[in-house]
């Protein structure tokens, strides 16, 4: 079970992209329950005020905002709500991503340019958005999801491999930039992690191999040290290691959490 402490995050405001399902549900879950305020960006609307509830629910401060993050003036729009709700940003954490795999020479180029505009381009949007905000304060952390597929990669996955190879390229550049301004940028890289995502994704590669998606997916969990996949809730938990006080002099970091998928 997942370590937290209480009021860690009390007073401070979580920005999480994608927080309907998988990794950015949990992530606000987790930063609600350490005392933040959290404000979920995603385009999936009822899912995505559903997680704000339950967590209103259970006593904690979160919104849902209706966020499609392909669009510039969408999340200009966003982040101007949660400024005008709670007057500053203290963490922000890109987690909206999708994963469409095709083989190499079956890839058609809308797949590319959608995959891209919310892998790549929705997460540049968010750092240069929120950017001016954690300049003004000096100080915040930003954390983006990239990918262990942007370390190593895989049959049918060109696509989303380089859009979580350019997460990383993003990081390590606002990481460099920001940090004279007391704010951290750090990447995590989960291995296969039990989502709807996955599961989806684990349907299509599996058929090109005669195996089913939770056959595929054993496959992918034998490959670890630990023979098991991430939980989105022992992602979350890096994440807000990360914008805690005890990580304040890691920056630009590319941080890998897959069970020993690689070993280096």
């Amino acid at each position: 079970m997942n370590e937290q402490q209480e009021g860690r995050f009390e007073g401070r405001v979580v920005v999480i992209t994608g927080s309907a399902t998988g990794i950015g549900e949990a992530t606000m879950s987790r930063f609600a329950s350490e005392g933040a305020s959290v404000a979920g960006l995603d385009n999936q609307t009822a899912k995505n005020e559903a997680t704000a509830a339950t967590i209103r629910h259970d006593g904690g401060e979160a919104i849902a905002i209706e966020c499609d993050v392909r669009s510039e003036e969408a999340q200009t729009n966003a982040f101007a709500k949660v400024l005008d709700r709670y007057g500053r940003i203290d963490v922000l954490v890109t987690s909206a991503g999708i994963y469409v795999g095709s083989a190499l020479v079956d890839i058609p180029m809308e797949r590319w340019h959608d995959i891209e505009s919310v892998n790549l381009t929705g997460v540049l949007l968010s750092n240069k958005l929120v950017a001016a905000t954690m300049i003004e304060q000096k100080s915040g952390s930003i954390i983006n999801v990239a990918s262990m597929a942007a370390k190593t990669s895989w049959p049918y996955s060109a696509e989303y491999s380089a859009t979580k190879s350019g997460v990383i390229g993003i990081t390590r550049s606002v990481a460099m930039e920001l940090g004279p301004d007391g704010i951290t940028a750090n990447a995590v890289c989960p291995g296969n992690t039990v989502t709807a995502m996955v599961r989806t994704v684990a349907a299509e590669i599996g058929a090109t191999r005669d195996m089913t998606g939770e056959e595929w997916l054993d496959m992918r969990a034998n490959d670890t040290a630990l023979k098991r996949l991430a939980e989105p809730w022992e992602v979350a938990g890096l994440i807000a290691f990360l914008a805690s006080d005890d990580a304040r002099y890691i920056t630009g970091q590319s941080i890998e959490i897959d069970g020993g998928l690689i070993l280096s």
